[in-house]
């Protein structure tokens, strides 16, 4: 599944080009996760003003309401000024005056999905209970704080979770974790005000460099440029299992955590 810093990735490989257009024709293909919620003819005409992110979301800003986006399990956005003709999995197109934005989902877990504005009741259901943004000044350190402490569960679950801090997915949990030196399986709440320092500041050092490696690519993940992305190859302990700690040369752990592989390193790791 794509995570924060692809899907970052991705907006930065298209928001500038797209900024500016205006919609020429829209098309949908099977049906996604949610229905559009509007007839695609009412999106003919509309400008594009931006394209924002909000954890996980991509919200493309129109002079009148927007569209958020989701990629789902395995969707990539493509936008170019000509694309090859659409596939069975190329379900949502938009064609503008500076290029054709594609979402191409096998799975079709992905969305796209019509609001009046920020406040509209779908975009609240979708994004209201969305935990700080790790790489913006929202992510203060006493809320994070806080946000644990009233957490019983392990700190991999709470991370996850995405109510605390928003987009720390299974990968990059797993990195931060390592980076701090924490224990994945450490309950939230008893973690020391030093160590949660050490987790905030992981969070953000794991992150930013992801997004400057174009991303993870573990399978099919690409830019809307086409472009892959190299984070997966300094990973610490994602994927790692049995192969020497690049710290300690202890041998990577693997265990299930919420029908997730969690990779840890067990002298890294101790508590």
């Amino acid at each position: 599944m794509p995570e924060l810093p692809e899907v970052e990735v991705t907006r930065l490989s298209f928001a500038q080009g797209i900024a500016g257009s205006r919609v020429v024709c829209v098309r949908m293909g099977k049906a996604l996760r949610w229905p559009l919620g509007c007839p695609v003819s009412e999106l003919v005409g509309r400008v594009v003003r931006a394209v924002r992110r909000r954890g996980k979301y991509l919200l493309i800003d129109l002079d009148q309401g927007l569209l958020l986006l989701h990629l789902g399990m395995s969707g990539r956005l493509s936008f170019a000024e000509h694309l090859a003709p659409a596939g069975a999995h190329d379900h949502f197109e938009m064609k503008t005056t500076q290029g054709t934005l594609r979402l191409t989902d096998p799975r079709r877990f992905g969305a796209v999905v019509f609001a009046d504005s920020d406040s509209a009741p779908i975009a609240q259901k979708l994004l209201g209970k969305l935990g700080m943004e790790p790489l913006s000044d929202d992510f203060d350190l006493s809320r994070f704080h806080a946000g644990l402490k009233r957490r019983k569960s392990s700190i991999k679950e709470v991370l996850l979770a995405g109510d605390v801090v928003v987009g720390v997915g299974n990968i990059y949990a797993c990195e931060v974790l390592f980076l701090a030196g924490i224990r994945p399986t450490r309950s939230a709440a008893g973690l020391g005000r030093g160590r949660i320092a050490k987790l905030h500041a992981a969070i953000r050092d794991v992150l930013a460099r992801a997004v400057a490696s174009g991303g993870s690519t573990l399978r099919d993940f690409s830019s809307a440029k086409g472009e892959s992305g190299y984070f997966q190859l300094e990973a610490m302990v994602y994927g790692r299992a049995g192969q020497a700690c690049r710290v300690c040369a202890t041998p990577i752990e693997s265990i299930r955590q919420g029908q997730r592989s969690t990779f840890f390193c067990p002298h890294c790791q101790k508590s």
